[in-house]
């Protein structure tokens, strides 16, 4: 700006020295014809090269999952998922009306269950369903069954497989809680509604068309078709299976969760130490017509 001044100045015949013009102005001389220059980023290589194999791996990861599990700090690998190009430009938010929602959100385990229903392509099998159920406290994938039948069994055998990884037994629970769901045909069935009464649970579903409602499903669903489902083509069921049940477990077991403090969702729920009801109950049958112990 001075320099400019300073020609225009010299135009009009007026000879003026920098430095008084520096002075009339308040501006530091040695900023005049000192060009400032931004020295290039410099990316550590112990660091880029652990990112970038993990990455390979699991592109579906954030900076934050990355950082946890190879112990770096989360903005030294922000910081290099942004000069690298590893990293999704955020989309800009806009205007979205939401009615008013009650959250999935619970604050303790066994206080609310979420259920749904997704549709994973097998192969030489088809189109199939899944069944997930999850607790909304820990994140935990307690249940799950995959099934070529979308009928309220394979919601059923989900659930129940929950009841038993969680409580041990198909009894009916000590204290009831509350199990989410939308408002499909599968889980306002009678079968299934009388199912969900015979072990001491409580229905809720969410608003129609408003599945953010039931958004850690939701979500959950999208972390395992990304992480698991649309990365390999399954030749069968079983195929689709083994795979999928390698995914929960590494869900379960190893994948932390910001919400949960950096923990696995195991590790969130033996943190509660919560007492789990393993009181033996009578005799009763699964959905499947089972009689169990």
């Amino acid at each position: 700006m001075i320099l400019d001044l300073q020609r225009g100045l010299l135009s009009d015949g007026v000879s003026v020295p920098v430095t008084k013009l520096c002075a009339w102005f308040g501006v530091p001389r040695r900023t005049v014809h000192c060009k400032p220059t931004k020295a290039e980023p410099k990316i550590d290589p112990a660091f880029a090269g652990p990112i970038k194999k993990l990455i390979e791996e699991e592109p579906s990861f954030g900076y934050r999952t990355v950082a946890w599990l190879l112990g770096f700090n989360k903005n030294t690998v922000q910081r290099i998922f942004r000069l690298k190009g590893w990293q999704v430009r955020k989309r800009p938010a806009g205007a979205r009306p939401r009615i008013e929602a009650l959250p999935s959100a619970a604050e303790t385990p066994n206080e609310r269950w979420s259920t749904d229903l997704c549709r994973v392509w097998t192969g030489q099998d088809g189109w199939s369903t899944l069944a997930l159920v999850m607790d909304c406290h820990t994140r935990e994938l307690l249940g799950w069954h995959l099934s070529r039948s979308g009928k309220a069994t394979t919601a059923a055998a989900a659930l129940e497989h929950a009841l038993i990884a969680r409580f041990g037994t198909l009894g009916r629970v000590e204290t009831p809680f509350l199990l989410r769901s939308d408002n499909g045909l599968v889980f306002t069935s009678r079968r299934y509604t009388r199912l969900v009464r015979s072990y001491g649970l409580r229905q809720e579903f969410i608003t129609p068309h408003c599945p953010q409602q039931n958004g850690m499903m939701e979500r959950l669903i999208r972390s395992l078709k990304e992480q698991c489902v649309h990365r390999q083509r399954f030749e069968s069921l079983t195929h689709a299976s083994r795979a999928i049940g390698d995914w929960i477990q590494f869900h379960n077991h190893r994948r932390p969760h910001q919400a949960l403090g950096m923990r696995t969702p195991v590790a969130a729920f033996e943190l509660e130490q919560i007492p789990i009801n393993r009181a033996h109950t009578p005799p009763r049958r699964s959905s499947f017509g089972i009689r169990l112990a």
